[in-house]
């Protein structure tokens, strides 16, 4: 584990290339806003049930994490308080108790994180909610988004007391500011993906850099259940437990809702002017479901693992003329404010069922950000499709 001093002293040496490499890593101003959409073209991890515990030289395996809905991680314990995050698709990291070592002849890629992690670098969003549902946004020292950019209070409140700092934009951090506060750890979303070089620089100057894959879950419960992993990463375990229970309540509460068979299209148009549209085997297809509608794209064919799907006007229209109710995510494009701005993306949604029936919706710019309500979205659903008011929905908003 590199030091402060050799930090510094990795930094200077690299200074020049970091301008370098800031300067061609690639910005996707159009997704910016996408916590969870990096469309990567990776494919979704098998069942954590089907995992078997890693052997490590050194350690004595205790037992695994229990995962209800959750298929894109496990977490292995180990005697002594040692833990194996394994993050399918992507790494694995070692947690290391506090005062004492990582065993020698480690694996070249399990990743060593040295806890206590009490100086974060959050360039993902959808964590943050996490963290502060079991306390820890004090341990997040430098952000990814200003005060203005946070949905989440705690967030906005400590970059404003001044207990968090602005570090800079996932594809533009602060390399200096991240060394200089000896940061100890860089939770980036699936963006990073797109800005590889970015991400080479982090960990060079002796930084590790975990990627939070919490989109890739199928199931709503399964993104909230990533809450277990952050408790086992800032030993939190029972907070996390108990939060996701009483998450996981909320949810059964609301699986009885009566199946409409009305169809609603979730979707925005890209800087290209393509519409994107939700893979039907993914997390908000799901929660449509549960709230008793249908994802107008269903038959949609992708096994490409990406969580959202572009595709042209012409299926666009094809498909979505009829759907009962049109969604526009708001949380990826904030530019369509009206019926209007909508129909200036393209004028041939005037033909479609829902516009002529008064039945679009944007979503709440901070929906990405809240992992932890996910029934609340849910209901917003229910609430929609069954004539509910909009007085009483947290995400959803009715165009005029």
């Amino acid at each position: 584990m590199y030091n402060k001093k050799l930090k510094y002293k990795v930094f200077s040496i690299f200074t020049a290339a970091i301008l370098t490499l800031t300067a061609v890593a690639p910005v996707y101003a159009e997704e910016e806003n996408l916590e969870a959409e990096a469309i990567s073209g990776e494919s979704d991890a098998d069942a954590s049930a089907d995992q078997t515990a890693p052997d490590i030289t050194g350690l004595t395996y205790e037992s695994t994490m229990d995962l209800s809905f959750a298929e894109c991680f496990d977490v292995y314990y180990y005697k002594d308080g040692y833990k194996l995050l394994d993050v399918h698709d992507s790494a694995r990291y070692l947690l290391v108790p506090e005062g004492k070592e990582a065993p020698e002849g480690l694996d070249d890629d399990i990743q060593v994180l040295q806890q206590p992690l009490d100086t974060i670098y959050m360039a993902a969003t959808s964590p943050m909610a996490l963290f502060d549902a079991i306390g820890s946004v004090d341990s997040i020292k430098l952000s990814g988004l200003d005060a203005s950019g946070w949905y989440i209070q705690s967030a906005a409140d400590a970059i404003n007391n001044g207990d968090m700092t602005f570090a800079g934009k996932y594809d533009e951090p602060d390399y200096e500011l991240l060394v200089g506060e000896d940061c100890d750890l860089a939770i980036e979303s699936t963006m990073i993906l797109h800005a590889p070089k970015v991400q080479e620089m982090i960990e060079t100057l002796g930084i590790p850099v975990f990627i939070d894959r919490s989109s890739y879950e199928s199931q709503p419960l399964g993104r909230t259940e990533w809450i277990k992993l952050y408790g086992a990463m800032m030993n939190k375990e029972e907070e996390a437990n108990a939060f996701f229970d009483q998450q996981s309540q909320i949810i059964e509460k609301l699986k009885d809702f009566t199946n409409t068979e009305k169809t609603v299209a979730f979707f925005y148009i890209n800087t290209s002017g393509a519409p994107v549209v939700r893979n039907p085997k993914d997390y908000i297809s799901s929660m449509i479901e549960v709230a008793g509608g249908r994802n107008a794209f269903a038959d949609l064919q992708d096994d490409s693992g990406k969580t959202s799907v572009s595709i042209t006007m012409e299926e666009f229209y094809n498909t979505a003329v009829d759907a009962d109710y049109l969604i526009y995510n708001s949380s990826i494009d904030a530019t369509v404010k009206s019926l209007d701005d909508l129909l200036a993306k393209d004028s041939l949604m005037a033909d479609f069922k829902a516009v002529k029936e008064g039945n679009v919706w944007v979503t709440d710019d901070s929906m990405y950000q809240h992992t932890d309500t996910i029934g609340e979205l849910i209901n917003d659903f229910n609430l929609m499709l069954t004539g509910g008011s909009e007085e009483d929905m947290t995400f959803l908003h009715k165009l005029g």
